[in-house]
């Protein structure tokens, strides 16, 4: 898919070490309405301190996201180095430094290398290219095993708008936000606050509803840019279907993540239901989602239903046990306090499992996606320095 007046690319810098692409870059024609939403850890990684400042000027123009550096825990020299490449960018596009976002994922505590970074910008400024987006996916992934991409074209009384979504992420994937990062370009137009509006609540319906392993990045950036190449805005009468697909590609990003998590052998869906609110069965699900009991036993297609109910009595939500029902994949384990009997066991090893809690208190529901714990995520992140 082409987007109206946006331009990628994605090379090797050498900050990896192994010859695999490590930055990219994104660039728009024209000033593009901006809005991002930031990880929520008190530990911020320098790009996202710099990212949250200059995206108060509601537009932007570039993102240089590298990985292999998390650019995190370095200090004022980590805003230093990353504020140098971004002025560095902004010559070689002639723009303004404040025009560029910057992004970075990776190791934390080492400083970014500003000397390989800098030599490598005239070849990645040169390579910029309108279907060249593949690249740029490539090139800000880590322990990603596939490039995360999702694209949508809406059309309109006016013409066809197109969106784009790129992400990354499998490891260091917990809600608010989820290591990740996801960067969405569209050539319709629209304010940077009718933008930040729509991504806060998309973003609390897709990224805030996954989870890896539990952990929350010091990096978690999702930006959205429209840059009005199409010539369209989003106005009154397609500003549901543009939020609607704005809402597609951030689920398809978000659920792409969870399937690449670290080892990960199955996709699970946390289905609670019967809450008194959205709250309580969120909390539930999250109980259920990020319990590495739970999440072992999914991976060695052990039947102990147990784990699941445990950990959503500690989720800190009142109900009766007596009254719950606990399904897998649609059939019945436990009803009303006691286990049913049915066999479920050639449920655990599909790619795919269901698991839908009945706590029936009130209306309430909440959906939740998570992904099992292998012996190849403990190997992956024990050795992740090396």
């Amino acid at each position: 898919m082409i987007v109206k007046g946006f331009k990628f690319s994605g090379i090797s810098s050498g900050i990896k070490g192994d010859g695999k692409k490590d930055l990219g870059l994104i660039f728009s024609d024209q000033p593009a309405s901006i809005a991002g939403v930031f990880t929520k850890n008190i530990v911020k990684a320098a790009p996202v301190i710099i990212s949250m400042e200059r995206i108060k000027r509601g537009y932007a123009r570039a993102v240089i996201v590298n990985s292999g550096c998390a650019n995190a825990c370095t200090g004022e020299e980590g805003i230093k180095r990353a504020e140098r490449v971004a002025e560095a960018v902004a010559h070689y596009l002639n723009i303004e430094k404040e025009e560029v976002m910057i992004a970075s994922t990776g190791f934390i505590g080492k400083q970014l290398p500003i000397e390989k970074i800098e030599m490598a910008l005239p070849e990645l400024v040169s390579k910029l290219d309108e279907s060249s987006f593949r690249d740029f996916a490539e090139a800000i992934m880590t322990t990603d095993t596939f490039p995360k991409l999702s694209n949508y074209t809406i059309p309109t009384r006016y013409g066809d708008i197109h969106i784009l979504g790129i992400a990354k992420g499998a490891g260091m994937i917990r809600p608010h936000m989820a290591t990740m990062l996801a960067f969405i370009v569209t050539d319709a137009s629209a304010s940077c606050h009718e933008l930040q509006r729509m991504l806060r609540k998309i973003v609390r319906r897709s990224f805030n509803r996954i989870s890896v392993d539990g952990d929350m990045s010091t990096n978690d950036t999702v930006m959205v840019l429209a840059g009005g190449g199409a010539g369209i805005r989003v106005d009154a009468s397609i500003k549901g279907i543009f939020e609607d697909n704005l809402q597609r590609i951030c689920d398809d990003l978000s659920r792409m993540i969870v399937r690449d998590g670290e080892g990960a052998t199955k996709f699970i869906v946390i289905h609670v239901k019967g809450g008194r609110s959205e709250g309580e069965a969120r909390r539930i699900a999250e109980a259920i989602g990020n319990s590495i009991l739970v999440k072992t036993a999914f991976f060695g297609e052990s039947p102990n239903w147990g784990r699941i109910i445990a950990a959503a009595g500690a989720a800190g939500v009142r109900f009766d046990p007596e009254k719950v029902v606990l399904s897998l994949n649609g059939i019945p384990i436990l009803k009303e306090g006691f286990q049913t009997g049915e066999d479920f066991i050639g449920e655990l090893n599909k790619k795919e499992i269901i698991v839908e809690l009945n706590i029936k208190k009130g209306p309430y529901e909440y959906k939740y996606f998570t992904c099992d714990i292998s012996d190849a995520y403990v190997m992956i992140n024990a050795h992740y320095t090396t």
